[in-house]
């Protein structure tokens, strides 16, 4: 039997088990009228933005796939495998986020039972995503691989199917974190700073904005993020099989190739376990419910680690491979803990923002900056720990494989993720219908463990983008033959790359410069986006008569489609940016400028991303630290400094910083599908 069909019958078991998480939640109570009704707007917003966000998308796919089909070198087969790629992207987003659509009013009523009932239902409904998406990565690489895995160019193939994918991210994403964090910071804006209403008061026409713009950013985006990174870290570890067999760590390619899949599998089994161990009692704590969190993930990390031993055990496989993927799901793990550490509030760093909030805004702008500048070095000493561990036991082949032991618990650690969205919106229906206060002590609760896991997943995202993106310019130097590795497992590079080399500087110079072009681009489409809402809320305000007085419902309709309009047309000019660039740079400047191109790019990519998730998730949650009760509390001139850090930091953590990571990952797939192309072509100049 073919080592493959034990990835699909763990696919197959995940969707199984994401069967039953649907019908769990689905069998739940849905609440009063008022939850269903504001349940049915946010779903409806939703998937109204998704389906007109799609369409775009199609266009975008069948084009790309049209032009690959006529570039010389590359087969008609890239082309099926791109838009088999977006398909199953686009798939398992819209299966997460309409779960995550229909969990909300569900949570909201089930924390009026208690708080384990809540945190349950949240976490089920997250769950969803985060094992859908694995399920449909290594099921659609499986089918990839049983169709295609004979054809001499297999290895050509394969990253179309990670091209497909990460185009659907970046569209995902960017479009909609600039939806998200334009109908959230205009409704920060315009209602808790300059009308001095709480937040989710129903008198504000661009709540329901908000708590759509949760579902399309940072659900349905985090999960085509961390599909293409799953998917794509898999690609990376089999194009580099070649290397693999030189060096004498496995003996012969397709063992190459069933190791990082059957890791995978192993982790889907493990994550199926850790999900069903997320439980807690009725202690309204952060510390409880976060090791109600950790009890899951550090369950699925350990038996990870069990499965990828006895893998690579029965494979005969060198041993160092397993020290490998140890090292690299270690530090994923390390990670989430460091961005746990520099935005929760249960922490210093994030304490010290709110107490620089009581000296005004800008303190709290450059106090929250500062840490997260700070909180670049855990992560960046995690990483390249990582990458010279995995070296020293198994060259190029075993940085992929680190990366690929990073993101083998995906399935529970996106579902920690995923669950965030969730519990934000059932807490902000519960202060739109009016539910008792300690309903929404215990929404709050989740909510703010939600900002937690949000940040932590989000630092997560940006490690295993950092270690994809290596594994995939790894790749691509071994398939343009930029460089060799000896039986030894020594690097051998010709002085064409040498780092003194013009094309080399130029690219990394390049390279270096495309993030903060495309994080400038991102937030001020977010900028443009929360004028919009700001106008459109004020313009109700004035127009609606008894709308401030409570007795007039506002137009949430009108600020679901200002942001719908607004993000499509937005979201257009950088990912186009990110797809066209190392292709010009590549039949420009050639190979050499375009590795270059690729380093420079990871390298500022990878600290401006942390910068911006940790600064922007350490600013949030010292608002809620603020507004419970702390400093002067809700209303106070701390608050209102709170507030305005918050506001920064939002486009930061929610649309630039997450994006880098899939702008990082696409432009060295598209690098990578390209190999053929490039190989003998020495460029224009």
């Amino acid at each position: 039997m073919d080592l493959v069909w034990i990835c699909v019958i763990a696919g197959i078991l995940g969707a199984a088990v994401v069967l039953y998480f649907v019908r769990y939640v689905l069998a739940q109570d849905q609440g009063s009228d008022k939850i269903k009704e504001c349940s049915a707007a946010i779903k409806e917003g939703a998937m109204a933005f998704i389906g007109r966000e799609y369409r775009t998308l199609l266009i975008v796919v069948v084009v790309l796939a049209i032009i690959l089909a006529f570039v010389p070198g590359l087969k008609w087969k890239v082309s099926v495998a791109l838009i088999f790629g977006a398909f199953c992207s686009m798939g398992a987003g819209y299966a997460g986020m309409n779960m995550a659509v229909r969990s909300n009013g569900r949570t909201c009523a089930a924390a009026q039972k208690s708080l384990n009932q809540g945190l349950r239902v949240s976490f089920r409904g997250g769950a969803v995503m985060g094992l859908t998406v694995v399920s449909i990565g290594i099921i659609g690489l499986s089918i990839l691989y049983f169709a295609w895995h004979d054809d001499p160019s297999f290895l050509a193939i394969i990253p179309a199917y990670g091209v497909g994918a990460s185009g659907v991210a970046l569209f995902a994403r960017v479009g909609g974190g600039i939806f998200t964090k334009g109908a959230d910071a205009g409704s920060d804006l315009v209602g808790k700073v300059e009308a001095g209403i709480p937040e989710d008061d129903p008198r504000n026409a661009a709540v329901i904005a908000d708590f759509v713009g949760d579902n399309v950013g940072d659900v349905c985006g985090m999960g085509a993020d961390l599909f293409e990174s799953y998917v794509e870290t898999v690609i990376a570890t089999m194009t580099l099989c070649t290397v693999a067999v030189s060096i004498g760590v496995v003996a012969d390619i397709k063992t190459a190739w069933y190791l990082p899949m059957l890791i995978m599998a192993g982790g889907i089994i493990a994550s199926i376990i850790g999900c069903f161990l997320v439980r807690v009692g009725e202690k309204v704590e952060m510390g409880a419910l976060l090791a109600a969190l950790r009890r899951g993930t550090l369950s699925a990390s350990i038996l990870t680690v069990i499965f990828a031993f006895l893998v690579i055990h029965f494979l005969h496989a060198s041993l160092g491979l397993f020290w490998a993927v140890l090292a690299g799901l270690i530090a994923g793990v390390l990670m989430g803990e460091s961005t746990n550490y520099f935005t929760s509030y249960a922490y210093k760093p994030t304490l010290e923002i709110s107490q620089a909030s009581t000296a005004g805004g800008g303190a709290t702008i450059v106090r929250g900056f500062a840490n997260g500048m700070m909180s670049t070095w855990p992560p960046v000493v995690l990483i390249a720990v990582a990458i010279i561990v995995s070296f020293h036991f198994a060259s190029f082949y075993g940085v992929a494989l680190a990366a690929a032991g990073m993101l083998s618990t995906l399935g529970v650690t996106l579902a920690t993720d995923a669950y965030g969205p969730v519990a934000d919106n059932a807490g902000g229906i519960t202060t739109m219908v009016g539910l008792p206060p300690e309903v929404r002590e215990r929404t709050d609760a989740l909510d703010s463990l939600g900002n937690t896991t949000a940040a932590t997943g989000k630092g997560f995202a940006i490690g295993a983008a950092a270690m994809n993106s290596l594994g995939l310019i790894l790749a691509f130097a071994v398939a343009t033959q930029i460089v060799t590795i000896s039986p030894t497992g020594e690097v051998i590079v010709p002085p064409a790359l040498s780092l003194l080399s013009a094309p080399v500087i130029v690219g990394i110079i390049l390279g270096a410069l495309m993030p903060p072009v495309f994080c400038a681009m991102t937030m001020k489409s977010v900028g443009v986006t929360t004028a919009l809402i700001v106008d459109e809320v004020r313009r109700q305000w004035r127009e609606i008569k008894g709308l401030m007085e409570g007795t007039a419902k506002p137009e949430y309709g009108r600020c679901v489609d200002i942001c719908t309009e607004a993000a499509l047309k937005l979201m257009m000019a950088p990912s186009i940016l990110t797809i066209i660039m190392p292709v010009l740079v590549g039949v420009i400047l050639g190979k050499y400028a375009l590795t270059g191109f690729l380093v420079g790019a990871l390298a500022t990519g990878f600290i401006f991303a942390i910068t911006l998730n940790n600064a922007g998730g350490s600013w949030d949650n010292a608002k809620k630290w603020i507004e419970a009760g702390h400093f002067g509390g809700k209303g106070s001139e701390a608050h209102k400094a709170g507030v305005v850090g918050d506001t920064a930091g939002d486009p930061m953590k929610d649309t630039a910083g997450p994006s880098l990571n899939i702008m990082l990952k696409l432009m060295s797939v598209i690098s990578l599908l390209l190999a053929p192309v490039l190989t003998s072509f020495g460029g224009l100049i």
